[in-house]
This record gives C-alpha cells, sequence and structure tokens, in this order.
C-alpha cells in the first residue's frame, strides 16, 4: 500500500512538473556528493566543477 501511494505522488509531481524528475535527481546527487566528500570517501579525481553542476 505504501508503494502504490509513494508512486502515486510521485505521478501527481510529474503530471505538474514533467522535470521533476531530472530536479530530484540533481539534488539526490548533489546530496551524495556531499556526504561522500564530508566522510572522505568521494574520488579524488571528481572535477569540483561536476559536483557544482549537480546542485
Amino acid at each position: 500500500d505504501d508503494h502504490a501511494a509513494y508512486i502515486g505522488s510521485w505521478l501527481k509531481v510529474l503530471r505538474k512538473d514533467s522535470r521533476a524528475i531530472m530536479t530530484a535527481a540533481a539534488k539526490a546527487e548533489a546530496a551524495a556528493g556531499y556526504l561522500l566528500r564530508a566522510t572522505g570517501l568521494a574520488a579524488s579525481d571528481e572535477p569540483e566543477d561536476q559536483i557544482r553542476e549537480a546542485a
């Protein structure tokens, strides 16, 4: 039941804004990058510009 409600909520959002999934994905990537950097687990060869673009 929770799964159906979760999918339903995304469908509702996507009907209003077709780019919402891209925005959410970019914010999730930025959050993951922050956590990786904060814990020292980020790849050292990742350009800083790519990290900023995800935000």
